[in-house]
């Protein structure tokens, strides 16, 4: 879990990948991470992203649901849709409080 605490730290709110190892999403989700898949078929190359574009990622917390899907604008005008790769309730919980220490101190209290 320590990989990922420099990106959140950072200010990294989401990962777009076209796949994700089972422990790696949820290690995203416990971060306060956003893990984000293109739809099948979908790749930065076939959307003709050079990674150098600034993401708008627009959706509302409250009323995340399980494999939504999310829309991601571009500063270059470009819009595609993503799949939410947050799996279970519990996860989007975790992201809701800011990840999983978080929640759990919420707990606690």
């Amino acid at each position: 879990m320590y990989f990922y605490r420099g990106p959140y730290l950072q200010g990294v709110s989401a990962v777009i990948a076209q796949s994700f190892e089972r422990i790696h999403r949820s290690n995203l989700a416990g971060m306060g991470i956003v893990p984000l898949e293109y739809k099948n078929g979908e790749n930065a190359d076939s959307l003709g992203l050079t990674g150098k574009e600034k993401f708008t990622i627009e959706f509302d917390p409250n009323t995340l649901s399980v494999n939504q899907d999310i829309v991601v604008k571009t500063d270059t005008g470009k819009s595609f849709t993503t799949k939410l790769r947050l799996d279970t309730e519990v996860e989007i919980e975790y992201y809701r409080n800011g990840g999983i220490l978080p929640y759990a101190l919420r707990k606690l209290i």
